[in-house]
């Protein structure tokens, strides 16, 4: 996940270098003038607070609703993932491969503001979240112990393979086409047609001005919910890290009320990082654990089964690109369900709530580039490196469970939050690596919510890119508050109930958005055609 979006501008305020890079195009507010809030953020707030009250209160009530939504959601639309998520990555690789390729992202005489390295290294860094600590070894462990749809034995040489395989299927190109999709949509409305950076305004092309009317705001409504609880389902992962490491290094129970008071320090910190002049200090941060991340994969990598890995990766990588089309569309025709809500489903949903987040961070650093470079980019190096990521750190797991007599999968089931530190147990130096994974994990959290309550301001304040402090430190609390009360009420799996639940609408708002965005772009293409060659004709 994203680890920075707002880049501190020359004054230190939160988003100002976001708003350095989408400023003067639609010119969208910036100014300190701009602090009446409308009903984007009443309603939003309001229904959020009801939210925590609800899981506060009811708990009981609030886990049977999401269960039975869940079951119905997943029964009824779980099919709808799987396909609008394939029919955004078929529509951007033909928009990659079409002549619109070569439109750029802003003016056509716009240039890209990063060099390509530069670039990739800012998606690498985009891609360093906590769900690489969280889930790098936590999935491929889980499905070497129960493999995908029962296509292999359990703990054997070909569940290892299916395990990775699956692995990438739901870190890969599905979830980039998401984000893809988002941040190209965000561009060019933004860099090209010169309009807010709000969700609602990407329906221009269908609604006209009734963007700016109760259809736009129940638009821009949605994305807000979207956003919070993929936040929050982040915020209770990353609490499950944290917990667990600091219980193995210093002894500490690890249970619900440690994890809260995990929650509420980490709220603190990055609340405060989003309204002070200190997220210069986040984004160093975000830099330190971008090396931390490279230093512990060389060692693991270095200290790990390497040969085996590297043979693992290959094989892996094989048969993941071989079984593509069917990953894509296998549902739970057949009885499997529950695995598909706990993994398939869930990962597509977590995907679907990021999007505005990540879109607006890929826009961000985006403007100038071709929308071929632009799909080219964020569809393959973020995929290379969570595959790469999870064939070292999954792969040493599924290594030690199979031929050292391990029990990483035993101790994965127990509790999610073990995965990474019962693998680094078996490696060298491993106080030392364990201390570094609660590191990452904290920063990981830090950077990538005090990112999350600047787009949460920034969406509630009619697409203004410098949000007002009370309005940050309300999203910061709220982000907070509902990642709580979701541990509490259930932990992980209340934290997937409700993703899943949450972001069907949104997963509507994407589909159209895809449609909407694929019209603007051929009849744009269309009329430039048509002018060009009545200039053509006119000169001869």
């Amino acid at each position: 996940m994203p680890a920075e979006v707002g880049m501190p501008g020359p004054d230190g305020a939160p988003g100002a270098g976001l708003s350095r890079g989408l400023d003067g195009v639609g010119k969208p507010p910036t100014g300190r003038g701009v602090r009446q809030l409308g009903s984007v953020f009443w309603i939003s707030i309001a229904v959020a607070v009801v939210f925590v009250a609800w899981a506060a209160l009811f708990t009981e009530n609030l886990n049977r609703v999401t269960a039975t939504s869940l079951n119905w959601v997943t029964a009824s639309f779980g099919w709808g993932y799987l396909f609008a998520t394939l029919g955004i990555l078929v529509f951007l690789v033909f928009l990659a491969f079409s002549p619109v390729g070569r439109t750029r992202l802003g003016k056509d005489t716009d240039r890209p503001e990063f060099s390509n390295l530069t670039w990739f290294a800012m998606l690498l860094g985009a891609v360093m979240g906590i769900g690489l600590v969280s889930y790098g070894v936590a999935e491929p462990i889980s499905h070497l112990a129960v493999p995908p749809h029962g296509l292999a034995e359990p703990n054997t040489p070909e569940a290892a393979v299916r395990a990775l395989q699956y692995s990438y299927f739901d870190w890969g190109l599905h979830a980039w086409a998401v984000f893809a999709v988002f941040g190209l949509a965000i561009a060019y409305s933004t860099y090209r047609k010169g309009r807010r950076p709000l969700v609602s305004q990407l329906f221009t092309p269908f609604l006209g001005d009734r963007v700016n009317g109760p259809i736009g705001k129940a638009i821009d409504v949605l994305s807000v919910f979207a956003t919070l609880f993929g936040t929050a389902t982040s915020l209770g992962l990353g609490a499950l890290q944290i917990s667990n490491g600091m219980g193995r290094l210093f002894t500490i129970p690890v249970n619900s009320v440690f994890q809260v008071l995990v929650i509420a320090v980490i709220t603190a910190i990055f609340t405060m990082s989003a309204v002070t002049g200190i997220n210069k200090g986040i984004k160093m941060l975000s830099y330190v654990s971008g090396a931390m991340a490279i230093g512990m994969f060389v060692f693991v990598l270095a200290v790990g089964p390497t040969v085996f890995l590297a043979n693992l990766y290959i094989e892996s990588l094989g048969l993941w690109a071989s079984d593509f089309f069917r990953m894509s569309l296998q549902g739970a025709a057949f009885g499997d369900l529950e695995w598909m809500q706990g993994w398939t489903y869930f990962m597509l949903a977590w995907w679907v709530s990021w999007g505005a987040f990540v879109g607006i961070f890929l826009a961000r650093i985006s403007r100038g580039r071709t929308i071929r470079g632009f799909i080219g980019g964020v569809l393959t190096v973020p995929s290379i490196a969570f595959f790469t990521w999870f064939a070292v750190f999954g792969g040493t797991a599924i290594h030690v469970d199979l031929f050292q007599g391990g029990d990483i999968a035993e101790q994965t089931a127990a509790d999610f939050g073990n995965a990474f530190f019962a693998t680094l147990d078996h490696l060298p130096l491993s106080t030392v690596t364990s201390v570094v994974a609660v590191l990452l994990a904290v920063i990981f959290f830090v950077t990538s919510a005090d990112s999350n309550t600047y787009v949460l301001g920034t969406l509630t304040s009619h697409g203004s890119l410098n949000p007002s402090r009370p309005v940050l430190v309300l999203w910061g609390v709220l982000t907070g508050l509902t990642a709580m009360v979701l541990m509490l009420a259930g932990g992980l799996g209340a934290l997937q109930n409700t993703v899943i639940v949450t972001s069907l609408p949104f997963l509507v708002i994407i589909a159209g958005l895809t449609i909407a965005l694929g019209r603007e772009i051929t009849a744009d293409h269309h009329a430039t055609n048509s002018h060009t060659k009545e200039k053509t004709d006119a000169a001869r």
